[in-house]
């Protein structure tokens, strides 16, 4: 939700009239944007039971991490009430920009004669092997293996990934199920899409966006990223997803007499909830590594069994007094990857998060667990701003090679990674000023809307 928000955010600084569907809970993370911008219109609309989603949540950020097939199956529902709401406008919206999860708003473009762009909130990797696995629908031998090799001969590279690196939401699917059914032909209504815009950049993801336009026959895929709130951007970490246990400012204080590139920010994204064992693992590494460290903790969501989650280990901040800092809730993640203190960051490789990482020009300690990540966490070894120290959603992390990693990555010894983020960093700001490739892009897809 939030790179699609900053997304609106330069739609309507070209001139381009919006209106934003949401549901009456999620209403608030608009507000940001709707200060910035009175002229957006919002069109609230109750958000669909869902036998799988308790009542009162509305966000994927409050479930556990398999939740996101209920949340795509209760969306769907909101394709009629949305259909009325056009046919009776007196003056309806010329063209539908949606997320890869709401593959039915293809349908429902298509029914009333206006084009969908896709808005990738994942990268261009992660998309191709996506539109070959929902296309060609791979099965495993055997049903029980997760180290079993799927191929991608039609992706730059021809890459292999073992099934348990696949997406959840593809590994749930079964050939014939209904619900997996129609979870693929959102997918495959994705591909079919009028355009596509990626939460990306060319010096990144060259090949992969060449390959799409090859795969989707036409050249309506922009690159236009990254997006990132507005570096004048007045609002508190609460606004942008949620509370914190400390302070945004009590943080940056902290790290304003931490010295420069001597702190590693450990944090694993909006929905990454570990184990109590995982967290001692993890805890453990910290106090070892010696490291200066901030530590942001996601708590336990619905769904997760009261205190087998989140639990820092007894003992631990007495023992990291001064060291460190740890961070229950949100934390302002792209203002302290953007502090001079801050030297690496362990990381779930989420895409929001890589990209925040690359733009402040910071290293990454991989960590990837699901959906998109494991194509993420090799897409950053392979243009080497990248190392992954440990993989899975139930894994439990050597505390020794996190301690290792860790210090080392603050010590000076990953200079060819800092020299490589370094490059990526200027790369992405050049993207976005005028002239830049991410710049010329949006300004691409701006005419086409305009020309609608």
């Amino acid at each position: 939700m939030l790179p699609i928000l900053d997304f609106t955010h330069q739609l309507v600084l070209r001139g381009l009239t919006i209106t934003i569907l949401v549901t009456p809970k999620n209403l608030s993370a608009l507000n940001p944007l709707l200060s910035r911008h009175p002229s957006i219109e919002t069109l609230i609309l109750p958000f669909p039971s869902h036998p799988s989603i308790p009542a009162g949540v509305e966000n994927v950020k409050e479930l556990p991490s398999n939740s996101f097939r209920s949340m795509m199956t209760a969306l769907r529902q909101l394709h009629d009430p949305l259909l009325h709401w056009f046919r009776s406008h007196p003056s309806p919206p010329s063209a539908i920009i949606s997320d890869m999860f709401l593959g039915w708003t293809q349908n429902l473009a298509r029914q009333l004669s206006i084009p969908r762009i896709v808005f990738s909130p994942s990268g261009a990797a992660f998309v191709s092997l996506s539109n070959y696995l929902w296309q060609e629908t791979p099965q495993r031998d055997d049903p029980n293996d997760p180290h079993f090799p799927v191929s991608f001969p039609k992706v730059p590279g021809s890459p292999v990934y073992p099934w348990r690196h696949l997406s959840l939401v593809y590994r749930s699917y079964i050939p014939g199920d209904p619900e997996g059914e129609l979870i693929r032909d959102d997918f495959l209504a994705n591909i079919a899409s009028w355009g596509i815009a990626f939460n990306s950049f060319s010096e990144l993801e060259r090949h992969h966006l060449r390959h799409l336009e090859n795969d989707f026959g036409h050249n309506r895929v922009w690159a236009v990223g990254p997006l990132l709130p507005p570096d004048d951007d007045p609002t508190v970490p609460a606004e942008r997803g949620g509370s914190m246990s400390v302070s945004a400012r009590d943080v940056m204080s902290w790290l304003d007499n931490r010295e420069d590139n001597s702190v590693v920010y450990v944090c694993f994204g909006s929905q990454a909830v570990l184990t109590n064992e995982q967290m001692e693992a993890m805890a453990i590494g910290l106090e070892w590594s010696g490291v200066h460290f901030v530590w942001c903790v996601k708590e336990a969501t619905v769904g997760h069994v009261a205190g087998k989650y989140s639990v820092v280990p007894t003992g631990f901040e007495d023992r990291v007094a001064g060291r460190g800092v740890v961070i229950r809730g949100w934390a302002p993640q792209v203002s302290i990857l953007r502090h001079r203190a801050v030297g690496s960051f362990l990381t779930h490789c989420g895409w929001n998060s890589v990209l925040e990482s690359i733009v402040a020009g910071v290293p990454m300690l991989a960590w990837p667990m699901t959906a998109d990540q494991f194509v993420d966490a090799r897409l950053l070894e392979e243009v080497g701003v990248g190392e992954k120290v440990c993989e899975g959603v139930t894994t439990v992390p050597n505390s020794d090679v996190l301690a290792k990693a860790m210090a080392e990555s603050v010590s000076g010894k990953g200079s060819k990674r800092i020299v490589r983020a370094k490059e990526l960093q200027k790369a992405a700001v050049e993207a976005n000023i005028e002239g830049g490739s991410s710049s010329m892009d949006l300004g691409k897809l701006v005419k086409e809307l305009s020309g609608l």
